[in-house]
């Protein structure tokens, strides 16, 4: 770090448990790739998912508190910015930002920045339904001119039946991955995508794949790590 003291990221986890994992480990493996010799610092705030999904069903005001008081601990243990390890949750990111101590980094404008980087144009959203039937995809990707589509409606509430049911409890299922695929498949046939953004942090452990159905696959949490990577080592 040339000299400088090191950086820390807070991140907001639990949302899931396997997700916050799979991103402690990924945020290690990416650092080590410029400095095997040192680890990242990092504190983790674990929350309880339940209570998560429960809030954003029905009171996103108190959401937004669950998450701030989440953000409050981490700048008070004395992180420099924070990241939350879930997409659904960002359906209030500009509401915790506005009020954040310390900065946050996005995971919907760093997959944006990417698919409009690989000239991506009309991308399929896969993740849970708060997250497919929200604005908070569309507005990011609408300012940088691309489109959001997601499936039909009985398709989200089966991804999402599948995407609580199972992924957000560390069960990953060959069936569910084939069923998946299978819909990828028609969002390209049906709805003409050229990529598919995989919007929940589960869903890359269960559709590990750069390619899928011949589209490309948008892994929001290996760009969400990256950029985490990216702002530790500045």
């Amino acid at each position: 770090m040339n000299g400088r003291s090191m950086a820390t990221v807070g991140l907001v986890g639990g949302l899931g448990p396997e997700s916050t994992i799979d991103y402690y480990r990924r945020i290690i493996q990416a650092w080590q790739r410029h400095d095997p010799r040192s680890f990242p610092s990092m504190v983790i705030d674990s929350l309880d998912v339940q209570r998560g999904l429960a809030l954003v069903e029905s009171d996103l005001p108190g959401l937004t508190e669950y998450l701030f008081a989440s953000v409050r601990r981490l700048s008070g243990a004395g992180v420099d910015f924070v990241a939350m390890t879930a997409n659904t949750p960002h359906i209030v990111f500009d509401e915790l930002a506005a009020r954040s101590p310390v900065p946050m980094v996005s995971i919907v404008e760093v997959c944006a920045d990417e698919a409009k980087s690989r000239g991506l144009a009309r991308l399929g959203l896969l993740g849970t339904r708060f997250t497919m039937e929200g604005v908070f995809y569309p507005a990011v990707f609408t300012r940088r001119g691309m489109e959001v589509v997601t499936p039909a409606e009985g398709e989200r509430l089966a991804v999402h039946e599948r995407y609580v049911g199972q992924l957000l409890k560390g069960d990953f299922r060959d069936e569910t991955r084939q069923w998946m695929v299978e819909l990828i498949a028609r969002l390209r046939d049906e709805k003409g995508v050229d990529g598919i953004i995989l919007g929940g942090t589960e869903l890359p452990l269960l559709l590990r794949e750069e390619t899928i159905a011949g589209l490309p696959t948008l892994d929001t949490t290996a760009l969400h790590v990256e950029a985490i990577v990216d702002r530790l080592r500045t």
